[in-house]
């Protein structure tokens, strides 16, 4: 079995039609589009679980970069959740990925260059 990931989708797409397109490269276990959890319009990606990994090779060569609505396809083996690099946003605190938000590079905002004194707020 080989999980796909199917990007830049066109939002009007639905499960069926992206089922029907990957079934003529081979057999689909499952078509699934990811929606936004607020609206329940389509996030432009999904993904597909074909059976047989060489019928999915197949389906990756046929299919990535054609154009559905406009929109190049872009279609490649999905990576585990596990093995993708974890990105800042999205978390807790205001997505900023630890405690307590913001903060900048420390001491040495300039760069190696001294500090410039301000002048009087008055």
């Amino acid at each position: 079995m080989k999980n796909l990931y199917v990007g830049n989708l066109p939002h009007s797409t639905t499960e069926a039609e992206l089922r029907s397109l990957f079934e003529a490269h081979g057999s689909v276990d499952k078509a699934s589009i990811v929606t936004d959890r607020d609206t329940g319009r389509s996030r432009g990606f999904g993904f597909v679980e074909m059976t047989d990994a060489s019928e999915a090779d197949k389906a990756i060569a046929a299919l990535n970069g054609t154009e559905l609505g406009g929109r190049a396809w872009t279609i490649n083996e999905a990576k585990p959740k596990s093995d993708r690099p974890r990105s800042g946003g999205g978390q807790k605190f205001g997505g900023r990925g630890g405690a307590g938000g913001g903060g900048g590079r420390g001491r040495d905002d300039y760069r190696g260059h001294p500090r410039q004194p301000r002048e009087p707020r008055w």
